[in-house]
């Protein structure tokens, strides 16, 4: 989670001032980071307290140019680097902020190790989709919603919340209608898990995507949405700022499937054999089930008609609007038959 815009923005000097501006601005800016740009707008360094001290120390003086205190080649990441892996950098670099930049060396954004560590509440929605029959995991699910399964002794849905909560969302609406009273029953209001938690409910199954036609108020800034038997490790704020970085309609979450061909494949034109793979392995993507939506991207809905996901994101590039696909690697699991209930189970176990 990089800092908020404004902020690191007033962090970037030119690096033609003095240190003496530098100084003011790292105490009005309290990032502790000065950025030093080009006139090219790129990035040539960075200036912390520490750097204007150890300048000092060696003769210079308030008026002298920072180009004598600039720490050229920091450490920087690209855009898409997820959280993850930025905190093991800071960690491994003893360092407190990083700069983002884009391949044109253009400052995007800067972690700062406070924000990181404890993310900003958001108020994005988070929506998850809690309606459905469960009829595959029969008959675990004839006297229980499939979202209430426990896993590791909590229910999937409890720990969907509280995974997003990391990232700091706190509003969520439960789509329900198979058991749904058991459901509510379980979360209430969401007081108990320190969160906001309202319900739609569907008088028919609506499929993954139709139920958020019944949202009212609609949503004004985008939003997550989660199939309710998806466990995953995936940072749905992350997931969220993808999808606002590259002005997307709708973003789908997808994994990559990879499936080896049990025969040794022959290659043919006409009768000709000319080529032989053995076992090759097929590489797909995959829908993950985990979504992020721009309000508008609902206007493609109609109220109580069943919609699934696939079929909302075709109807929004067949008006031209922007899909796109964000990779995760994150562990997942799609909670759909009893062995994948047994295997959510034994693998969160621990």
């Amino acid at each position: 989670m990089s800092a908020s815009e404004e902020v690191w923005r007033q962090a970037i000097l030119p690096a033609n001032v003095s240190i003496q501006q530098a100084i003011r601005n790292l105490d009005q800016v309290a990032i502790k980071i000065v950025l030093v740009v080009n006139e090219a707008g790129e990035l040539e360094g960075t200036i912390s307290d520490g750097d204007i001290r150890r300048g000092l120390l060696k003769g210079l003086d308030l008026n002298s140019p920072i180009a004598n205190v600039i720490r050229r080649n920091p450490l920087v990441v690209p855009p898409e680097m997820g959280r993850d892996m930025v905190m093991q950098l800071m960690v491994a670099n003893k360092i407190q902020q990083v700069p983002v930049v884009d391949e044109f060396r253009h400052v995007v954004g800067l972690h700062l190790w406070d924000e990181i560590t404890s993310p900003p509440t958001r108020s994005n929605l988070m929506i998850v989709m809690a309606g459905g029959m469960g009829t595959r995991l029969l008959p675990h699910t004839e006297n229980c919603p499939k979202p209430l399964l426990p896993v590791a002794g909590k229910p999937i849905l409890e720990h969907i919340i509280e995974r997003a909560k990391l990232d700091g969302f706190t509003h969520f609406v439960l789509a329900i209608h198979y058991l749904g009273q058991m459901i509510e029953d379980y979360f209430g209001n969401g007081e108990r898990l320190g969160v906001r938690i309202d319900y739609l409910r569907e008088q028919s199954p609506l499929g993954t995507a139709g139920a958020l036609g019944l949202l009212n108020p609609l949503p004004s800034i985008p939003f997550v949405v989660t199939n309710g038997d998806v466990i995953t490790d995936i940072r749905y704020g992350e997931l969220l700022d993808f999808h606002i970085r590259h002005d997307a309609a709708a973003t789908m979450a997808v994994r990559v499937h990879e499936w080896q061909h049990p025969f040794g494949v022959v290659q043919t034109q006409g009768v000709e054999i000319v080529g032989f793979e053995e076992k090759p392995v097929a590489r797909s993507h995959i829908n993950a089930g985990v979504y992020a939506l721009d309000p508008d991207a609902l206007s493609v809905l109609n109220a109580d008609v069943h919609c699934d996901m696939p079929t909302l994101f075709e109807r929004l590039q067949l008006k031209a609007k922007r899909t796109v696909a964000y990779p995760m690697h994150e562990p997942w699991l799609d909670v759909g038959r009893p062995d994948d209930l047994n295997r959510a189970n034994s693998e969160n176990s621990n």
